[in-house]
C-alpha cells in the first residue's frame, strides 16, 4: 500500500486516533496522531500506511478541512422537486444535477412520513459523505406532501 490523496469524512475520533472514510471509495482508514479532528469534518488530505504492518495510517498532508452545513428548512420544496416527485411511488429516489455544482434529490415517501424521513436524511453520515463527493458546502432538506427534497448546494 502507498500514499493516498483524497477527500475523507471523519467518522470517529478519540484523543489518540481517528477513523476516516474515503468519500469516493468508502474505504476506512484508522489514523493515529491526528490534529484534533472532529466527527463530521471533511478533509482533503494525503494519508499513508504506517509500517511495518500498514493497518494504521498517518496524516501526511492536510490540504483542506471543512464541515458541511445541514439545514432543516421550513421553506416549501421547489417546483423542480415537485415535478421530480410527481407520479413516483413511495420509496423512489430521483436525482438531477444542478446547473453548475451539486444535485437535487427527491425521496418519495408514504403519506405522513416526510418529516421523519427528512430527519433521517439529516442524521445520516452518508448525507455528509455524498455532499463532500458532490463538492457541496451545505445540504438543505425541505419536505412536501409525500416527498423529501434534498438539495446539495455549493456556496
Amino acid at each position: 500500500m502507498s500514499e493516498t490523496t483524497g477527500t475523507f469524512l471523519v467518522t470517529e475520533t478519540d484523543p489518540e486516533s481517528a477513523v476516516l472514510r474515503d468519500v469516493e471509495t468508502g474505504q476506512i482508514h484508522p489514523i493515529e496522531d491526528h490534529p484534533d479532528l472532529e466527527p463530521g469534518e471533511i478533509l482533503t488530505a494525503t494519508i499513508a500506511p504506517v509500517p511495518p504492518m500498514a493497518v494504521v495510517w498517518e496524516l501526511r498532508e492536510l490540504e483542506d478541512r471543512r464541515t458541511i452545513e445541514l439545514i432543516d428548512s421550513d421553506l416549501s420544496p421547489t417546483r423542480q422537486a415537485e415535478r421530480m416527485a410527481e407520479g413516483e411511488p413511495p420509496g423512489e429516489v430521483v436525482r438531477e444535477e444542478r446547473a453548475g455544482t451539486g444535485e437535487v434529490h427527491v425521496v418519495t415517501v408514504p403519506p405522513g412520513e416526510a418529516e421523519r424521513t427528512a430527519q433521517e436524511v439529516l442524521d445520516d453520515e452518508a448525507t455528509i459523505a455524498r455532499a463532500a463527493r458532490l463538492g457541496a458546502v451545505r445540504v438543505e432538506v425541505r419536505t412536501g406532501e409525500g416527498f423529501v427534497n434534498v438539495r446539495y448546494l455549493p456556496d
